[in-house]
């Protein structure tokens, strides 16, 4: 083995075991907070403080599902998720389609100002965001908790570097067979696309499950609640509990880490696969 074979060996061991330090570093406040869960009021407050419950103390878990309504904030948050995903799939994807395989005039200019909404600061337009969604009356509503999140200017970006890598010569096959834009994007594209589709959906929904600013703005009713705004009641209750507060933090961790277990190779291809043309 060469000396150069070597010290690529030995910089990728150092590398390799860096990522697991910070990763440990990144999870440990995630298992402290499902530790914390399980513990008994006297075990959180203990000094030394206690890492491990004694036993697994499942009162906290009551509480939490008694004091707020988390299961309708989940189906809020579930609901919100689900639609706000499959409609950034259908604008990412039409607008990819049109930044990869049609010709006109001013293409590339608008494909950077898309771009270009990627550096404005969410927060910095919240406020306006808020006007303009209050004036159309749709504060308490679905709609005005979703309708920010129904585009995506990396959405676009990853569908349409996704579509580079495919082959213009198949659209021309498509129209020499007789077949239309729409119906080659419907029956051929989005066919073939199946990972970076299903990449858009899953940080799609994760994203908008764990969205908090916006949701706490447009919403004014409890029903209407999402999780995690929900979720943050636990704190202002009478005789606020931290293992509550742990445990219903738990419950809102599950759905989104069971989504992104699942698809886990889904992501990663669909993130690898369009990094061949740009």
């Amino acid at each position: 083995m060469t000396p150069w074979n070597n010290k690529k060996r030995v910089s990728n061991l150092l590398i390799q075991i860096c990522c697991v330090m910070a990763g440990c570093v990144i999870i440990c406040p995630v298992l402290y907070c499902i530790s914390m869960a399980f513990m008994r009021p006297s075990e959180i407050i203990s000094s030394p403080p206690t890492l491990i419950p004694g036993s697994l103390y499942l009162e906290n878990f009551y509480i939490a599902l008694q004091r707020t309504q988390i299961m309708r904030f989940i189906g809020n948050s579930l609901l919100v998720s689900v639609i706000c995903s499959l409609v950034r799939i259908v604008t990412a994807s039409l607008a990819g389609y049109s930044f990869a395989f049609f010709d006109f005039r001013g293409k590339k200019f608008l494909f950077y100002i898309v771009l270009g909404t990627m550096l404005i600061p969410a927060d910095a337009t919240i406020i306006t965001n808020y006007f303009t969604v209050s004036h159309m009356g749709l504060v308490d509503n679905y709609l005005g908790i979703m309708i920010l999140y129904f585009v995506s200017a990396m959405n676009v970006f990853l569908i349409r570097q996704y579509f580079m890598s495919i082959s213009k010569e198949l659209k021309d096959a498509a129209e020499i067979d007789g077949c239309g834009s729409f119906r080659f994007y419907t029956q051929v594209l989005l066919p073939v696309s199946q990972p970076v589709l299903v990449t858009v959906f899953i940080s799609s929904f994760v994203s908008t499950w764990n969205m908090y600013l916006w949701p706490l703005l447009i919403t004014n009713k409890g029903e209407m609640r999402t999780v995690q705004v929900g979720i943050t009641m636990l704190n202002f209750a009478e005789e606020a509990s931290y293992g509550a507060t742990m445990a219903g933090a738990v419950i809102v961790l599950v759905p989104s880490l069971l989504v992104f277990l699942i698809f886990q190779k889904h992501i990663v291809r669909g993130m690898t696969s369009g990094s061949v043309k740009g």
